[in-house]
């Protein structure tokens, strides 16, 4: 399958940068761009797209109303949107999750990062630039799920690595694992802790306590 992605940035530069790096890959391909936030939303509502890449400071809409517009809470059919800014800030990253993004991904990540970002909101999981993320989960405070399953030692090391922020490449290669293999850790702790995402992980690594072990 490939995977169908719209750029929405103001900045000729940026979208043409970011089309090379998807078009690139085997699985992607880029199948519109849009320099202001009124046509993003009108072209995503008529290409819809499996990913749409908004950027946050755009003429019309901002990137976060667009967000809210195509995946908010009161949107029928939302779009998965992955919101890709150069200002790192808590307030942007909040109100972006809230209104519905799939991820949060700084300009300034790696091109492998953005790569996984767009898998990831395809396979319906959350990835979130590893400085922002730890940096925000030291401040969520998430009640342990009742009755959750008990996580094994390799599973509890798992969970506390994620929540330093890493990807599953960069779990795989400390732990000596295969990437696959991290994956289905990861899917099975999910599973277990009663979450969605790996967010929600990371999120209950620190208010146990296992995040700073």
């Amino acid at each position: 399958m490939t995977i169908r992605v719209l750029i929405a940035d103001d900045q000729d530069d940026v979208r043409s940068a970011f089309t090379v790096i998807l078009d690139a890959q085997p699985d992607m391909a880029v199948v519109g761009a849009a320099a202001d936030g009124t046509a993003a939303v009108e072209l995503a509502r008529h290409l819809r797209p499996d990913v749409v890449l908004v950027d946050i400071r755009m003429p019309g809409l901002d990137g976060l109303a667009v967000t809210r517009r195509l995946a908010g809470p009161d949107v029928a059919d939302p779009l998965r949107v992955l919101v890709v800014t150069t200002f790192d800030l808590d307030e942007y990253v909040h109100t972006a999750l809230r209104n519905g993004a799939c991820g949060f991904l700084l300009k300034r990540s790696s091109p492998a990062l953005l790569v996984e970002a767009v898998r990831a909101a395809v396979a319906g999981d959350t990835l979130i630039s590893p400085s922002v993320t730890v940096r925000l989960l030291r401040h969520l405070t998430t009640a342990p799920p009742p009755g959750r399953e008990t996580l094994t030692d390799r599973e509890m090391e798992i969970a506390r690595i994620l929540a330093q922020g890493r990807t599953n490449a960069e779990i795989a290669a400390e732990l000596f694992l295969a990437a696959g293999t991290v994956k289905n850790h990861v899917a099975v702790i999910q599973r277990k802790l009663g979450v969605r995402n790996r967010v929600g992980i990371a999120a209950w690594a620190w208010d146990t306590g296992i995040a700073h072990r």
